[in-house]
């Protein structure tokens, strides 16, 4: 995978490494690394908590880690423009109680022309499984190339 900065206007290939980068980076579960992406004065939507810049972005990130543990994600290109990327995505974690849980949503993303998401607006519905229910077995860190995503899970 390309890495290095992807800045607007972007192509469905720019697009897709943009998305994949910044699922590569939250599977790090690094706060401060993935708060690296957005500008300083980034605003986020999530759910219903509202984040504005990236120290609120990494004290949101360290919390979200600290409750959703042993967190895979995968992000899958929805569609995009000139500087805006939309994207569906899952993440599977459990609970401190050993509950996993299958998080669905969708995120539209917003880039200044530096390539930095300066907004954020996530909607995110969550689903109780069972261990035995989990789809994203790989170790710790970056989803293997090989791991089916989003549309060959059927997700």
């Amino acid at each position: 995978m390309t890495q290095g900065v992807i800045a607007p206007p972007f192509t469905r290939e720019s697009a897709i490494r943009k998305v994949r980068m910044a699922e590569d980076a939250w599977n790090t579960r690094d706060p401060e690394r993935v708060s690296l992406a957005y500008t300083v004065d980034s605003r986020w939507r999530n759910r219903s908590v509202f984040v504005n810049g990236r120290e609120e972005i990494v004290r949101f990130l360290r919390d979200k880690w600290e409750r959703e543990l042993d967190y895979r994600l995968i992000k899958e290109l929805w569609t995009f423009g000139s500087n805006r990327i939309a994207v569906r995505f899952a993440y599977e974690c459990h609970d401190a109680a050993g509950q996993w849980w299958r998080s669905y949503g969708n995120e539209n993303w917003e880039f200044d022309e530096h390539g930095l998401m300066r907004q954020r607006h996530a909607s995110i519905n969550d689903l109780a499984i069972g261990e035995t229910d989990r789809l994203f077995h790989w170790p710790s860190g970056r989803r293997p190339d090989e791991h089916p995503g989003l549309s060959e899970l059927g997700l």
